[in-house]
């Protein structure tokens, strides 16, 4: 590729933090670890955060200290990544659905009461590519109904909404390091929660079950190796302590991007809502109303026969063929999230995306868009 899809932004900080771990005994289970939990729930503003070796692990640990189980149901998004809609069945619950908002591409709260039935037992909403609207409507009407609130915030690490820490809003929340992410541990994730009770309950179940005070092979309930690694850890603290910079180069990115194609009317650029500071995580443009799925294919494949990076982000978790023949879903059950998916792509974004690499990706795109 001429230019990547996405890359870390890793220095002599985040290397040498990972060397000195490895002079020490403590690879796991060690003072890195703990010390990255004290600076998240710092951050998140949270009194806990418990660190997991991946985003998917903390939801679906989220699901489980909850109580969630066979015959409950959650509400929650087509329009995400698979492991948000992964963790509900990993625990026997099941998905409900409520289409997006059109601009955002978040869960539409105006949809959400119309699904809430005796069954259901927590909402999951998702920041969607670090956009945070309406998460304080969908927390509203969690707490109207005595629900408890999964906030997917995976992608949002950084974003503050209305003065509020993205992470902050919900019973949970969740943050993932995976290299693409706003900072990155390699792999890893961070649970956040006021509660003593559901911190607790997590950091048993993520350390095989263990209880609090107890030994080694002393265990209170069923449990899961799920911890981070030290060496992770270390690369967290260092990632997280760059987190404005990061924000920062992220923003002139996308900025470039918006100022390079705000003229061109074949497309439809992503937008932050107000009071936002906005932590992007991608650059998701759609085709205008009126092009075909097909023939955004059909500009992925030039843009990656040009060498650029992209992909189309995301495709709807309703459709994927183990949700079809589990539940039945079809085309047109959520138009608004079928209609997006079929007109996304996600263009090349990162924190050191220079300039003119930005400039030939948007020429590239407008010599494809030319095509299709």
């Amino acid at each position: 590729m001429r230019v990547n899809l996405s890359s870390p932004d890793i220095t002599d900080k985040e290397i040498n933090a990972v060397v000195e771990v490895m002079k020490t005994p403590n690879l796991a289970l060690g003072p890195k670890m703990f010390e990255f939990e004290k600076a998240m729930a710092q951050y998140s503003g949270k009194k806990h955060a418990i660190s997991v070796n991946s985003g998917t692990s903390g939801l679906f640990l989220c699901m489980n200290a909850l109580g969630i189980g066979p015959g409950d149901e959650v509400i929650t998004t087509p329009f995400t990544f698979i492991a948000t809609v992964n963790c509900i069945l990993q625990v026997g619950a099941k998905p409900v659905f409520v289409d997006i908002d059109p601009e955002s591409m978040n869960i539409d709260p105006a949809k959400i009461e119309e699904k809430i039935t005796s069954k259901t037992k927590a909402i999951e909403p998702v920041i969607v590519f670090g956009n945070p609207w309406g998460i304080d409507k969908v927390c509203d009407i969690a707490k109207k109904h005595n629900l408890a609130v999964v906030e997917d915030s995976c992608e949002g690490l950084g974003s503050v909404y209305k003065d509020r820490k993205v992470g902050s809003f919900g019973d949970f929340g969740l943050y993932a390091f995976y290299p693409n992410k706003q900072i990155t541990t390699g792999e890893g994730g961070m649970i956040v929660t006021d509660s003593d009770e559901l911190a607790e309950t997590c950091i048993s179940l993520r350390n095989q079950g263990r209880g609090a005070g107890g030994g080694w092979l002393a265990h209170e309930r069923m449990g899961y190796n799920f911890r981070m690694a030290d060496i992770n850890a270390a690369i967290g603290i260092v990632q997280l302590s760059r987190l404005e910079e990061f924000k920062r180069k992220r923003n002139i990115v996308a900025q470039t991007y918006l100022d390079l194609l705000k003229d061109e009317d074949r497309i439809i650029l992503p937008t932050v809502p107000q009071d936002t500071d906005m932590s992007w995580f991608v650059f998701v443009i759609r085709l205008r109303e009126g092009y075909s799925q097909e023939q955004r294919n059909t500009l992925l494949h030039l843009l990656r026969e040009a060498g650029i990076g992209c992909s189309n982000y995301f495709p709807p978790v309703h459709l994927q063929p183990f949700m079809v023949k589990e539940f039945g879903y079809k085309r047109g059950d959520f138009p608004i999230t079928d209609a997006t998916c079929d007109r996304t792509a996600a263009l090349p974004f990162y924190n050191n995306l220079a300039k003119e690499d930005i400039e030939l990706v948007c020429k590239e795109l407008k010599i494809a868009l030319d095509k299709i």
